[in-house]
């Protein structure tokens, strides 16, 4: 069946894709977290036992969960009191508190989950399981968390610009590139487990990292999911790695949540680097925000592509093959 092309919030394919919302360090014992995402107001909490994320909705009068308070294991709505259990269903109504709930007076509940300092949902069934990076399971490799930077833009621009090796030179210059040194050698691109990827792309870097040590790097992209993309960057015996994903709020509107992950350099101060990958991710999102078309061109013939731009039309071909059709033309 083919893809219908547009913003594509109901997109099937993006239902069932796992989205970073949140630092797990966010969602205290006791606290409630308001989220949106693809255009759904969503509730964030923990019980004893488990994560959860719930539509930020309860059913009786429509009032936002995110509102209320946790006592124990249950959510209290803050319009009526309504007590939600950790599977959502409604176990007390204050009003009437002779009368068992009705089975139906449940919340709507999403699929959650923890993976390397993030909240992981899935507002459908899972196509997948969680995206896996390697080096953050590594003990070697120290994590530092970056983001979230919110991008007026459509996800699979923010995707494919992460694969734009040529740009490195111009957009990050002084930092990921040098104008002198702005030609991409050619690389092949193949298909990964879950979709494309590069190897061996090789690029002069004045500071790879935000170390502020100069080198010739190696990089390595692959795609997890339609937004959810990975990256290495080697010197010497030095490893440094991205998990980035992209997790649509609205059909205008998306946020990018990043894992860095580093064998070296552990005497940088966390702050540091994070600084440096706020100020990378700024020069982007100038430039993607002012790409047009919004949506992501799938017709190769609709722009002009040179081979430095392997990865990204091999992107654009995959997301065609899968039917994909959130934030793409």
């Amino acid at each position: 069946m083919p893809a219908v092309h547009g913003d594509g919030l109901d997109d099937p394919r993006l239902i069932g894709e796992w989205f970073a919302v949140a630092w797990s360090r966010e969602v205290e014992p006791g606290r409630l977290l308001a989220r949106r995402l693809m255009g759904r107001d969503v509730v964030l909490w923990r019980s004893p036992q488990a994560i959860h994320c719930w539509r930020d909705l309860c059913i009786h009068r429509g009032a936002q969960l995110s509102l209320g308070r946790l006592r124990g294991d249950r959510l209290v709505c803050p319009y009526h009191a309504w007590e939600y259990n950790s599977g959502g269903q409604c176990v007390h109504i204050p009003s009437q508190p002779g009368q068992p709930p009705p089975a139906k007076a449940r919340a709507q509940t999403y699929h959650a989950r923890e993976r390397y300092g993030i909240v992981w949902v899935c507002l459908g069934e899972p196509l997948s399981d969680l995206p896996a990076f390697a080096y953050g399971d590594d003990p070697a490799f120290r994590l530092i968390l970056a983001g979230p930077y919110s991008f007026r833009a459509k996800g699979p621009r923010v995707i494919e610009n992460l694969f734009d090796v040529a740009h490195l030179g111009f957009v990050h210059a002084g930092l990921l590139g040098d104008p002198q040194h702005g030609e991409i050698e050619d690389y092949e691109v193949g298909m990964g487990t879950h979709g494309p990827e590069a190897r061996e792309i090789r690029i002069w870097q004045p500071d790879p990292d935000g170390t502020g040590k100069g080198a010739l790097v190696t990089y390595h992209y692959w795609a997890c999911g339609p937004l959810t993309a990975g990256l290495v960057k080697v010197h010497g015996e030095q490893r440094f790695g991205i998990l980035a994903q992209v997790a649509p709020v609205d059909a205008n509107t998306c946020e990018s949540r990043l894992v860095i992950a580093m064998n070296y350099g552990h005497d940088v101060p966390e702050a540091d680097l994070v600084r440096f990958q706020d100020a990378v991710t700024a020069q982007d999102k100038v430039v993607v925000e002012s790409q047009r078309p919004e949506l992501l061109p799938l017709d190769l013939q609709s722009e002009l592509h040179l081979r430095s731009d392997r990865m990204a039309i091999a992107y654009r071909k995959w997301l065609r093959e899968i039917g994909f059709s959130y934030g793409t033309a």
